[in-house]
């Protein structure tokens, strides 16, 4: 226990990018997904959460990079905590302080990053020893992404008929190919319409049907490509998932267009890259900034590259990750 006190926990993890994308549930209080995903986890970028359970705290408070979070947010969190407290039998408020090293809430998986840490966290604080397939099930609760994170390297989601059996396992690990993150960063700032909202606006697209109907056929395409280390295969069906998704949000009423003109100009830059013979695909979550992934050898001309589009303000480099952990 020396990692650990009484009621107190520290744990790192990391974001992860979709490959093949959630959007949408089937159940949004459990967030359930429409379909099953497959997703690479992110080292360098990192969320930090301590969570103390204190017998004199009134309420639940959270923090992220030393400043307090809105009402909203802090809200979430208890919720989320509220679980936890329940399968431990504890009646304490807690305190929970985050740091986070890349931009929140800008597309870049940091509810992932955040509610994974926070379950491992608390669910140590809580004194609970949970296998890590049942800590993904109750990550996936605060954000459905989070229960990739758990997990280091190549994860698959399994969508799963209920909330017993909706969690992610390890693919492959860290690893098995080391394939590189460059993410172009074209804008910062908080997005306008976070994907919890948008994973309620997915139905109301007439083409989420389709692609829900489609996804076993990519994640099959998707799994082979990974353990079988064929960039092409993976990249063809990673760009075509990304574009699906973003082909629902467009077509979502209201519709939800989180693309710049600079998101643009890296996805045609990135394709331009590749017809010139450089190994790499774009992919892009719920915000405007581009994930351009590409061979280890190949990336740090790929990030020359991407840093000369214009628009781009900052590129992020992410290796393959480890799991989340206690700290």
């Amino acid at each position: 226990m020396s990692r650990m006190s009484l009621h107190s926990a520290t744990a790192t993890a990391s974001p992860n990018i979709a490959l093949i994308k959630y959007w949408g549930n089937r159940d949004e209080a459990l967030r359930l997904p429409s379909n099953g995903s497959i997703s690479l986890t992110l080292s360098g970028l990192t969320c930090r959460t301590s969570v103390t359970f204190e017998a004199d705290l009134p309420q639940d408070s959270l923090s992220v990079n030393g400043a307090l979070e809105p009402k909203a947010n802090t809200a979430r969190v208890s919720r989320h905590l509220d679980l936890i407290r329940a399968r431990a039998g504890l009646h304490l408020r807690a305190r929970v302080e985050s740091q986070i090293n890349f931009p929140p809430a800008a597309g870049l998986a940091s509810s992932a990053a955040a509610f994974a840490a926070l379950t491992v966290a608390a669910a140590a604080a809580a004194g609970l020893d949970l296998p890590a397939g049942e800590i993904s099930r109750l990550a996936r609760r605060g954000s459905g992404s989070a229960c990739r994170s758990v997990f280091g390297g190549y994860v698959e989601w399994q969508a799963g008929d209920d909330d017993e059996h909706s969690f992610a396992e390890p693919l492959a690990g860290p690893d098995h190919w080391h394939l590189v993150d460059v993410i172009a960063i074209v804008n910062a700032n908080p997005k306008g319409v976070g994907s919890s909202q948008g994973h309620r606006l997915a139905a109301t697209s007439p083409l989420q049907s389709a692609r829900v109907a489609d996804a076993p056929r990519r994640l099959d395409l998707c799994r082979q490509a990974i353990l079988a280390r064929e960039f092409e295969r993976l990249a063809a069906v990673s760009e075509l998932d990304s574009n699906l998704m973003h082909a629902v949000m467009l077509t979502s009423q209201p519709p939800l267009l989180y693309w710049l003109p600079a998101t643009l100009a890296v996805m045609q830059a990135v394709v331009q890259m590749r017809a010139s013979g450089s190994p790499v695909f774009y992919t892009i979550d719920a915000g405007p900034n581009v994930h351009c992934l590409t061979p280890v050898e190949s990336h740090v001309a790929v990030a020359d590259q991407i840093r000369a589009v214009e628009g781009v303000s900052q590129v992020l480099i992410a290796h393959p990750g480890g799991s989340a952990a206690l700290a």
